[in-house]
């Protein structure tokens, strides 16, 4: 192996599946998006020179309120997962900033031990979701857009271990 980048064309990104006791995961709506495939689980940039784990933290704490204090770490899918633009996303004036093909996840599972008090959706100036629930693994690729679907399929696949049995 060369240890070269399989993606060096897409953003590097994390993605976050969290876990309450029950095994429920945390799946979130994204605001300003009509349904039906509106639904995702947390996610976003890595900054440059940021670790993986150091930006899931973030990102969660960015777009749910959760502080990194209220979660624990308690698994990882090794290596990047890929996805790319549709050519219709990539065309869309409202993405002139994506400059990539797609984003590169690293995704985290990751145990929510703090109090639903914890979670508030405007804590950050760029509000990602409107609505939240917990529901099952199981049910997040028939929620998420069809382009994104084989990611949260990998995803379900790599922590059904961690779900409500």
């Amino acid at each position: 192996m060369t240890g070269e980048d399989p993606y060096p064309h897409h953003r590097p990104n994390v993605g976050i599946a969290l876990f309450n006791q029950d095994g429920q995961v945390w799946l979130g709506r994204r605001e300003g998006t009509p349904g039906p495939w509106n639904w995702q689980l947390p996610q976003g940039g890595i900054d440059a020179g940021e670790d993986a784990r150091t930006a899931a933290l973030r990102e969660l704490e960015e777009e749910t309120g959760i502080p990194a204090k209220a979660v624990d770490i308690i698994g990882e899918i090794p290596g990047w997962i890929a996805y790319d633009y549709p050519p219709d996303v990539r065309e869309d004036p409202r993405f002139h900033k994506k400059r990539h093909l797609g984003q590169k996840q690293r995704w985290f599972a990751l145990r929510f031990h703090g109090s639903e008090c914890d979670i508030d959706l405007a804590s950050h100036a760029e509000v990602e979701f409107d609505a939240w629930r917990w529901g099952e693994l199981a049910e997040i690729p028939g929620l998420i857009i069809p382009w994104k679907r084989a990611v949260y399929e990998q995803v379900v696949d790599a922590f059904k271990h961690v779900a409500k049995a």
